[in-house]
């Protein structure tokens, strides 16, 4: 009997211990990268990594690293445009807005916040070749009063083509 009542305890232990190990590290996953999408949203193919440096809490201020993997910059770009839904309610500082390239910050020309058409349009001052990861540093923003999934829209202007955008992912931003 006391044989089976220490193994009973020992299994009722190591549960505990994995629950708790299983919660403790969601929780620092939580505000790196997009996680796990039960129903809708884009295809796994087109969601683009992403990191809010301040946990992503809402009314709050935070920095948003919207990352774009070298694997999808197939493309020089001269424009950068981030569309987000009509019922996200936060704001934007256009004089802190970097564009990193391997880790060193690209020289910018513009950074234009249309507020009306929810676009940020950031125009790098030579264009950003082909080929690398590129990390968009939005600083200064001032999360929505209300949370909620919100789809940030990444297109691209590559020099001398047509000027038309051309799609490249999406960040899946959670604010809570």
């Amino acid at each position: 009997m006391s044989l089976q009542l220490s193994f009973q305890r020992i299994l009722s232990a190591l549960a505990i211990t994995s629950c708790l190990l299983t919660g403790t590290s969601s929780i620092v996953w939580a505000d790196s990268l997009p996680g796990f999408t039960l129903f809708g949203g884009p295809p796994r193919d087109t969601q683009l990594p992403f990191r809010l440096d301040f946990g992503g809490r809402i009314n709050t201020w935070d920095r948003y690293r919207l990352k774009i993997p070298a694997k999808k910059m197939n493309l020089a770009v001269s424009q950068f445009s981030i569309s987000y839904p009509d019922y996200y309610r936060g704001t934007f500082d256009t004089k802190d807005v970097q564009v990193r390239v391997k880790g060193k910050a690209v020289k910018l020309d513009e950074v234009t916040w249309d507020k009306e058409n929810r676009t940020i349009q950031i125009f790098p001052r030579e264009p950003v070749p082909a080929g690398n990861q590129v990390e968009l540093i939005l600083s200064n923003v001032k999360n929505p009063s209300s949370g909620g999934m919100f789809y940030f829209n990444c297109s691209i202007m590559t020099p001398g083509d047509v000027p038309l955008l051309r799609y490249i992912g999406t960040w899946l931003v959670s604010i809570d």
